[in-house]
């Protein structure tokens, strides 16, 4: 058994308000040589949402969620949240647990499907994270692959419910795209097709199509595709007139998804003639709050093993990724 002393929400970040946005995605692109114009650009999608993230309230809503089906569920303890991003930062979090006599916890990274950049770096954020506060930092034993949990896909199921689309909709599972050699690497595509067969098993849907927002870095590298627009065109010259959006690439209906589905999908849409609607995220349903106690109660119940950290960080990756270029950036 994993004597756990408490829970470690490991999310993005973002921020809170209009003097935040700035100094936040500069901590985003430190060392990443991006021009002060583009972060102007970005910053623009954040004054449109009201000049902040609403990324930040809803972790915060996911934690106490987390906390409460924990105890329910039998296992009373603390749900901390530490951001990669923006406050409360991971290094300090940890700092107050340390505070707290916490020496052990179960990490949840805030990413389902797996590749090399964002996961991962979750992940590694963490080890960092652990290294600047050093000895008296807790240990962090992160939880299992959840891209495939069921009820992780009843959630989703829910969320597809709750919108009223006409039966001959086309339907398109959207996620961030990444790299085409990051993907190759990785079984990202894998587990993003696995989450939209296991739901469309669920619903009895035999006909559904990825799709992907938010592709960023050197737009002379190739990114996955189709993207959300290019997909709403060429559906439009099909004939098409009803699209459904089923975003399982984020767990929160944060910036990226209300500027690049809400906005900018929903302008290709207009100027096309098809009607565009989309599903929420996971966020805070119940299903979702269930499903993360219940892994993190899984990893509660495995032994410990320090001497196989490394090898068990290494199965993790996933999907965020910021660019190097004039593209657009991911803005959470």
């Amino acid at each position: 058994m994993n004597t756990c002393d408490a829970v470690l929400f490991i999310g993005f970040g973002g921020p809170e308000k209009q003097a935040d946005i700035m100094p936040f995605l500069e901590i985003v692109t430190r060392g990443r040589g991006i021009p002060k114009e583009r972060l102007l650009d970005v910053a623009h999608h954040y004054e449109l949402m009201g000049g902040k993230s609403p990324l930040n309230e809803i972790t915060r809503q996911q934690a106490q969620g987390l906390e409460k089906s924990l105890k329910d569920l039998g296992f009373p303890v603390p749900v901390f949240i530490g951001q990669r991003h923006w406050h409360p930062f991971l290094a300090d979090t940890l700092r107050a647990m340390a505070a707290k006599g916490i020496e052990r916890a179960i990490g949840f990274p805030a990413a389902a499907h797996r590749c090399e950049a964002s996961l991962e770096r979750y992940i590694h954020a963490t080890e960092e994270a652990r290294k600047t506060v050093g000895d008296s930092a807790p240990v962090i034993d992160f939880v299992g692959p959840w891209f495939d949990h069921p009820l992780f896909i009843d959630a989703i199921v829910e969320r597809i419910k709750e919108v009223a689309t006409p039966t001959d909709s086309a339907w398109f599972f959207t996620a961030h795209s990444i790299p085409c050699l990051m993907a190759k690497d990785s079984p990202y595509v894998q587990d993003l097709r696995r989450t939209a067969e296991l739901v469309c098993q669920k619903l009895g849907r035999k006909e559904w199509n990825l799709a992907y927002s938010s592709r960023s870095g050197n737009p002379r590298d190739p990114w996955l595709e189709p993207d959300v627009c290019d997909v709403i065109r060429s559906e439009a010259a099909k004939g098409v007139k009803e699209i459904l959006f089923i975003p399982i690439g984020f767990i929160a209906d944060h910036v990226e998804i209300l500027f690049d589905l809400d906005i900018e999908a929903q302008e290709a849409a207009k100027e096309t003639g098809v009607h565009l609607s989309r599903s929420k995220a996971v966020g805070v349903h119940p299903l979702f709050m269930r499903m993360m106690a219940d892994v993190v109660r899984t990893r509660m119940s495995q032994p410990e093993m320090p001497e196989q950290r490394s090898s068990h960080v290494s199965r993790y990756a996933g999907c965020f990724c910021f660019p190097d270029s004039k593209m657009s950036p991911c803005a959470r």
